[in-house]
């Protein structure tokens, strides 16, 4: 069910099965997204902002056991309002998502569960600049530089265009059916710029090349995975570089720490 004039939002909170997260072993938790952050799990930061939207109607977790967040105080709320779905995810990225936007409908907003950092401000400034360009789906980066400035040790590995340097920030949205066509690059699951075949997939051979050179700007770059999926695929830049450091490792765990110390000043 669709709230009129929202959107419903996805949170992927998946792990493969069988794979070790070490964030999670070392905080003694099964899954990453429950690892505790300010004093609750991360799953918990990112439905809080969602569910406080104005953009936002429902809210589909993907997690392995559905059952894990339901004690939870704000997923517990959520559950109890009939605001909150939860879905058994599946075993890739891919089909996850596809699941989850079986379930949520279009127009959907995609994040992740230790996406922590997410505004609201990112919230609407997708759905608003997505709708502004009429894109099928978008995909939401920042500068080296804003994330740098945001945290000197936010964030490692940047992808490199003729513009500028970006990084990812975790936050997509689909307009339709369509355009679960560009989820399926994201099949294997993983980091999309350590895959060569995911952007030969995405982009083909040469454009492929010319990404590894850094001879395209980003722009130009979503015009040819646009051309070549036969989408209108569209990147947003944020000013805030907060936003492209979610919580992977111990590093960025304590990086997000201290920049939600710094924003409850």
């Amino acid at each position: 069910m669709m709230h009129r004039g929202k959107m419903n939002a996805i949170v992927l909170a998946g792990r493969r099965e069988g794979r070790i997260e070490p964030l999670a072993v070392l905080h003694e938790t099964t899954d990453k997204c429950l690892v505790p952050i300010g004093g609750r799990p991360l799953i918990e930061h990112v439905l809080e902002t969602l569910a406080d939207s104005s953009r936002i109607g429902r809210i589909i977790v993907s997690i392995n056991d559905p059952e894990t967040i339901s004690s939870l105080p704000v997923a517990g709320q959520l559950l109890r309002d009939g605001r909150l779905v939860a879905i058994k995810a599946r075993g890739n990225l891919a089909d996850s998502v596809i699941e989850a936007a079986d379930t949520a409908g279009f127009p959907a907003f995609i994040t992740t569960a230790d996406n922590v950092l997410l505004t609201q401000y990112a919230i609407s400034d997708v759905e608003r600049v997505a709708l502004s360009k009429r894109a099928d789906a978008a995909a939401a980066f920042a500068t080296r530089s804003s994330v740098l400035a945001a945290h000197p040790d936010g964030q490692r590995r940047f992808y490199k265009f003729a513009d500028d340097e970006y990084s990812n920030c975790n936050c997509y949205w689909i307009a339709n059916a369509k355009a679960l066509g560009a989820v399926e690059t994201f099949r294997s699951g993983g980091q999309f710029a350590k895959n060569p075949m995911r952007i030969v997939q995405a982009f083909g051979l040469w454009n492929m090349v010319r990404f590894r050179l850094g001879f395209d700007t980003l722009a130009n770059a979503f015009e040819n995975v646009s051309k070549r999926l036969g989408l209108r695929v569209l990147p947003i830049v944020f000013s805030d570089g907060s936003l492209a450091i979610d919580v992977d490792n111990e590093r960025t765990f304590r990086v997000v720490i201290a920049i939600l110390e710094r924003r409850n000043r």
